[in-house]
């Protein structure tokens, strides 16, 4: 027995608002960003041992600018933290109730932490070391 839906095809694209689907966008954009980066890391690691390409020494320095640093260490704190709460909903599936608290305290833990990294890069950065 099928059932029928009046729904169209691009009406679970539309954003609905909500910590939870903003988290879960979030989730899935620095994942892909971090596999970018690691793509990017290991590819230009093997050009420049393999062949000696001039490739993996650009790659090096965009990874070097202080610019990129602080998008990659976004993703990478962003993406834990979420993960984190993730992990616990799943093993405490009595907390799920505790959703829109759990992503409040997610960004409570990621404003702080990535501030503070984020006035270390910057200042480093701008001051050339």
């Amino acid at each position: 027995m099928s059932r029928e839906r009046n729904v169209g095809v691009f009406d679970g694209f539309i954003y609905r608002g909500g910590g939870s689907m903003l988290a879960w966008l979030l989730h899935r954009i620095s994942g892909i960003g971090m596999v970018i980066f690691m793509s990017l890391h290991v590819l230009a690691s093997y050009l420049s041992q393999q062949f000696g390409s001039n490739f993996g020494q650009a790659v090096n320095v965009i990874y070097q600018s202080w610019l990129f640093q602080t998008l990659i260490f976004l993703f990478v704190l962003f993406h834990a933290i979420n993960g984190l709460r993730i992990i616990i909903l799943d093993l405490w599936p009595g907390l799920i109730q505790y959703q829109r608290e759990a992503i409040w305290i997610e960004w409570a833990v990621f404003l702080p932490l990535y501030s503070i990294a984020l006035i270390v890069i910057v200042t480093k950065g701008l001051s050339g070391s």
